[in-house]
């Protein structure tokens, strides 16, 4: 792999990359722990990590029982 094919995505790029929406990004960060990492203001991505992360099922919906 290149060194620029190992750089960090940004948030434009990884919802390009999936094919979702900003809004979508941000609920898998907050809700479905998607592998993010905080840069200042910006959210950045590995795409290896995202790619592992959807694969294990992620981006999978999950219904949460409250107890």
């Amino acid at each position: 792999m290149t060194e620029m094919e190992d750089r960090w995505l940004s948030i434009n790029e990884i919802c390009t990359y999936l094919g979702v929406s900003n809004d979508t990004v941000y609920k898998w960060i907050d809700k479905n722990e998607m592998p993010a990492h905080r840069m200042g203001r910006l959210w950045k991505f590995k795409r290896d990590d995202v790619d592992e992360w959807v694969k294990a099922g992620g981006a999978a919906e999950h219904i949460k029982k409250e107890s």
